[in-house]
């Protein structure tokens, strides 16, 4: 059996745990995700790897320039990074994006009215609230088909 003492000092350090949850739900209903607009490249030259006869997918996303004079090649891909984002339905969503490469991003995330243009140099801040759960596809609507995520949002707890 446990004394009286021993029970309230339970009961306390129940009652405090309890409350400190609560305070870290209520903390995490405030969510900021900082995001960047990047173009991954790469290279080398033809005297070590041979330039690719595949195609890539058209569009604007992907970007493969051809042996220069000096053999030189280079391949890119635009994308968000990072291109999955996790978050409960109700919490207060704020992406911060930071335009690294290219000239400006136009993006949306399907599924809610929300639309943005990231601009190189420029810190774009988008805040919205998602209200309903699943998966929302977001994406540049000029560097297709790579610069694309996912926004997974999750039953609020």
């Amino acid at each position: 059996m446990f004394k009286s003492s021993t029970t309230a000092t339970l009961l306390s350090l129940g009652v405090a745990l309890s409350a400190a949850a609560s305070a870290d739900l209520a903390q995490a209903a405030k969510r900021t995700i900082t995001m960047v607009a990047v173009e991954a490249k790469g290279g080398t030259t033809v005297d070590k790897e041979q330039f690719p006869t595949a195609g890539l997918p058209e569009g604007k996303g992907y970007e493969l320039e051809a042996p220069n004079a000096e053999g030189r090649w280079e391949v890119s891909a635009y994308r968000w990074e990072p291109n999955q984002i996790i978050v409960n339905q109700g919490d207060e969503v704020t992406l911060e994006i930071l335009g690294v490469n290219g000239a400006e991003h136009p993006g949306v995330i399907d599924g809610y009215d929300v639309s943005f243009t990231v601009k190189r140099g420029q810190l774009t801040t988008v805040t919205f609230t998602p209200d309903k759960t699943g998966v929302f596809e977001f994406r540049c609507g000029t560097h297709q088909p790579s610069m694309v995520g996912e926004l997974i949002v999750l039953a609020g707890g």
